[in-house]
């Protein structure tokens, strides 16, 4: 049986939609794990974390409960945005740096709540912010809106960097 150009085509586009689905779930697989992780190590530093001198900028716990579960979503939604309208390589492009940006900011959690190594957890946590610039820019190229929506992400990271950096010079 001899394949078409149509059958061809059908069939190269079916591959294309599987590649971007996978690459879909691999950014959702990162927003989980990032989500999961993140509060794993917070959880069992909670009570050496209240003796600390916090930064006066420090905002009021409730902000933390608003503006996580925003972040994770918008993560989400960039990630499906960005593996169905971009191509291969700009969506793994996006992944390799979302992937490295939530490696840094797991590595944070753990420095800061469980190692107490405040100054490597800032340090790790600025690395982080910059790697998502790349994430933020990506996303624009997909959807000028869902990138507008991902800019309160870039900004929680830079004010938890400086948050971080506070918490380091006063502890």
């Amino acid at each position: 049986m001899t394949s078409t150009p149509a059958n061809s085509r059908r069939q190269f586009l079916v591959v294309i939609k599987a590649m971007k689905n996978l690459l879909a779930g691999i950014g959702i697989g990162l927003v989980i794990i990032y989500a999961a992780g993140s509060g794993f190590w917070v959880s069992s530093g909670d009570a050496w974390y209240k003796t600390l001198t916090a930064p006066s900028w420090q905002p009021p716990d409730w902000v933390f409960g608003v503006i996580w579960p925003y972040n994770f979503l918008m993560l989400a939604v960039a990630a499906f945005y960005v593996a169905s309208r971009l191509t291969q390589t700009l969506t793994v492009t996006f992944l390799v740096f979302f992937g490295l940006s939530v490696i840094m900011a797991l590595a944070w959690s753990y420095l800061f709540y469980s190692r107490h190594d405040l100054t490597s957890a800032a340090l790790t946590l600025a690395l982080a912010a910059v790697l998502t610039l790349p994430v933020v820019l990506i996303t624009w190229q997909a959807s000028k809106v869902v990138g507008l929506l991902l800019i309160p992400y870039q900004l929680w990271i830079i004010i938890a960097t400086t948050l971080s950096i506070g918490y380091a010079l006063r502890n």
